[in-house]
């Protein structure tokens, strides 16, 4: 008995020697992250899953343009990060970077206020961040704005769209007074809209004038937006 006794007491005391000597190489590691005489390993950077595309997909109204400014800025202020302005030099600070995003673009057309209100959020945001657009199946009357609107070089259509260009329509009745009224706030659309597709665009105002003197829908293949300069590639 006293034999296993003996045999206990060692095993005991091998123990309580490897559990200090542990206790002291953490403590000597601690010392040394907290000196700054190690660097702990970086973390890996994985990609951000999150989905940085909005859909314009249907007929733009209220809600889809509420849907759609609300999601850019949303996109625009959760993308910021911070980048060293020059790498070999980092005593030069950083600058604020954004991710780009995607704007995915099938419609037959809407309001034309609506269309003005996402096309200036794109132009105050396209400032600062890379605004793709991408247009698929049909983009017409207001979305063609839109899809020219995005960052020169980001623009694509595919291959099977349909792009359609017309004038502004409307439809009012009443007094002569209120008909010349309205004919002159029609006509200040149709003018600025001719003004920044222009803009956006390789046509002149001319040329869009006198297709929309047509009084049609002027129908273009994915390839004539792409020469017009409405997009810049066929996807």
């Amino acid at each position: 008995m006293p034999k296993k006794k003996d045999k206990a007491d060692k095993v005991d005391k091998v123990d309580k020697v490897d559990k200090t000597a542990e206790e002291e190489l953490l403590q000597v590691l601690t010392d040394e992250l907290v000196a700054g005489l190690m660097v702990p390993p970086p973390l890996p950077q994985s990609e951000d899953p999150k989905i940085r595309t909005i859909g314009i997909i249907g007929d733009i109204d209220e809600e889809k343009t509420s849907d759609t400014i609300y999601g850019m800025l949303i996109l625009n202020e959760t993308s910021k990060k911070e980048v060293l302005v020059d790498t070999d030099k980092p005593e030069l600070g950083t600058k604020t970077e954004r991710s780009p995003f995607e704007l995915l673009i099938s419609t037959y057309g809407g309001s034309a206020s609506e269309m003005f209100g996402i096309y200036d959020t794109m132009r105050k945001i396209k400032e600062g961040c890379t605004i793709s657009t991408r247009g698929v199946g049909k983009v017409m009357s207001a979305g063609v704005l839109l899809l020219a609107a995005g960052t020169k070089g980001s623009r694509k259509i595919g291959e099977n769209c349909r792009v359609m260009i017309h004038d502004i329509k409307g439809g009012t009745v009443g007094d002569v007074s209120d008909l010349e009224n309205e004919f002159n706030e029609i006509k200040w659309t149709q003018d600025t809209y001719v003004k920044l597709l222009a803009r956006e665009t390789d046509m002149t105002e001319k040329y869009i004038r006198n297709l929309i003197k047509k009084k049609v829908n002027v129908y273009l293949s994915a390839e004539e937006a792409v020469d017009l300069g409405i997009a810049d590639d066929v996807f």
